[in-house]
């Protein structure tokens, strides 16, 4: 027997703490995007969620355009060129209403009066929608390298940045990693020296993303005799200052945002361009690793998505052994397993992002969004795998309907290294967790 429970005596789905109490939790959202299972988000869908309100629905609308109109038609001719794709795509994008929409009024940006992490969610999931190729990338990286600006910097240098980098007129790399130190961020050795009114720099940063169309670079140096991050400072670094010398990187991938090394040989930035406090720069780069780990988590999860639904709708159209490839069951398990991934790792973004909204400390939200990265990532590398196996020989050239699969499939590791690679980001889960289990059991 069923037993039938009043609606009224269950457990009622809680409206969030923050923002306007008009989310809908019952009502599905109107339909949106491919109708193909999984082949969208499930509010896409038609499913009901609690997390999506008008404001997120236009930004999506905008941001799919953007997308469709000036990304996807040219993305193979920027790929192919040297220069990647234009600067001026910036500027287009932002009077379109989707560069600026992560930043407030007061920094020239579009912010609606409603935003929370879900709209930046929803920026990400849909820009990498494009299928590869980091066009519009600096996007990304600009929301990396302002933070630090934005919260410590002096007002002269956020007059000199901000307006500008949020309206497309410039942009600006975040440059920490180097020859010899990658997740290690302690240990980095480019140094800044203090003379008069000057700090002389001298060292290499590799791996730069957007190194070369960056105008100015957020620079992790070593300033003072201490050790580990409490050695480390934040410098702002025009690149037209005199001793830079950057080049760009061949990668795995096929980018049209290109990779760089970045070296500095007695370069002079002005004390006045220190960002914050000095020796305070690792405690600034770890509260920004949590949102470089999210942005990434989100478009991983969309490519393992364009991965599953490339492959889906090529199982239901190519035909072998004189059945269509959804009629073997060793497809069909495939599909599933991509479908279980890409679905849990979706809630798992908007599990974080709510904590985004609800101002979680960063106590909090590191170990999530460490967790969150690995997830995004795996399952990116399981749906770009999976998906090559179902397209076969087509997964393997540039060409024909397997060539989307064929570049996400080269970007995996873009995905899985940058921002702490997996294993970094497992052990600090692991570290951290042990270390509050200890303090929870000596309170006992």
């Amino acid at each position: 027997r069923h037993i039938i429970i009043p609606r009224s005596v269950l457990p009622q789905p809680q409206q969030p703490r923050t923002g306007p109490a008009d989310r809908s939790t019952c009502a599905g959202m109107k339909r949106f995007g491919s109708q193909l299972p999984v082949c969208e988000p499930q509010w896409y869908q038609g499913g009901a969620s609690p997390y999506y309100r008008k404001s997120h629905v236009e930004l999506r609308a905008r941001v799919r355009k953007f997308v469709e109109e000036r990304i996807k038609p040219n993305l193979d001719t920027w790929i192919e060129s040297e220069s990647g794709y234009p600067r001026e795509l910036h500027e287009e994008a932002f009077s379109c209403g989707v560069q600026g929409v992560l930043f407030g009024k007061k920094w020239g940006g579009t912010m609606p009066e409603d935003f929370d992490a879900f709209h930046e969610l929803v920026l990400w999931d849909e820009l990498a929608r494009s299928g590869g190729g980091a066009a519009l990338g600096h996007l990304a990286i600009n929301t990396m390298a302002l933070p630090p600006i934005l919260y410590y910097a002096s007002d002269e240098i956020k007059k000199k940045v901000v307006k500008d980098v949020v309206q497309g007129r410039k942009n600006i790399s975040l440059a920490i990693s180097e020859p010899s130190y990658g997740s290690d961020v302690a240990n980095i050795e480019t140094s800044a020296v203090r003379q008069g009114d000057y700090f002389i720099v001298n060292g290499a940063k590799k791996w730069i993303t957007g190194a070369l169309m960056a105008d100015f670079f957020t620079v992790a140096v070593r300033t003072g005799n201490k050790p580990g991050l409490k050695g480390l400072s934040l410098l702002l670094v025009d690149r037209d200052s005199k001793g830079i010398d950057i080049r760009k990187m061949e990668t795995q991938a096929s980018h049209c945002h290109h990779i760089g090394m970045v070296t500095f040989d007695d370069v002079k930035v002005p004390v006045a361009n220190l960002i914050g406090k000095e020796g305070h720069g690792g405690k600034y780069l770890m509260i920004n690793f949590n949102h470089e780990r999210f942005v990434i988590a989100a478009g991983a999860n969309r490519a393992a998505r364009l991965c599953y639904s490339e492959a889906f709708q090529y199982s239901m159209d190519r035909k072998t052994f004189g059945k269509r490839l959804a009629q073997h069951q060793a497809i069909r398990m495939k599909l599933a397993e991509m479908a279980r991934m890409i679905e849990s790792t979706h809630d798992m973004l908007e599990r974080v992002a709510y904590q985004f909204t609800a101002k979680a400390p960063d106590s909090v939200l590191g170990p999530l969004c460490a967790l969150l990265k690995v997830q995004a990532s795996r399952c990116f590398e399981y749906c770009a795998r999976e998906a090559s196996q179902i397209f076969g020989g087509s997964s393997l050239v540039k060409e024909g309907r397997g060539k989307i699969v064929e570049r996400l499939y080269r970007e995996v590791r873009h995905s899985a290294i940058p921002g702490g690679s997996e294993e970094i980001l497992m052990d600090f889960f692991a570290r951290t967790a042990l270390r509050t289990a200890r303090k929870i059991r000596a309170r006992l």
